[in-house]
């Protein structure tokens, strides 16, 4: 059969069950790490969102003037 590029059925469903249990362990630890990190979220301010508004601290204009 190698002389006809046929490959062994039982060696290929292997690889195909193998490739299969990575990608499902991948999947399952990508989950485990957001699940973890959505529970250590910090709880959002009353108001949500930062306060005041604009650059703080930044003075006005350009030092060179207008563009």
């Amino acid at each position: 059969m190698a002389n006809l590029d046929v490959y062994e059925p039982l060696t290929v469903k292997k690889q195909i069950i193998k490739s299969a249990n990575e990608a499902a362990s991948m999947i399952l630890k990508i989950d485990d790490v957001i699940s973890v990190a959505k529970m250590k979220a910090p709880p959002m301010p009353p108001g949500g969102g930062m306060p005041g508004g604009g650059m703080g601290g930044m003075p006005g204009g350009y030092p060179g003037g207008e563009f």
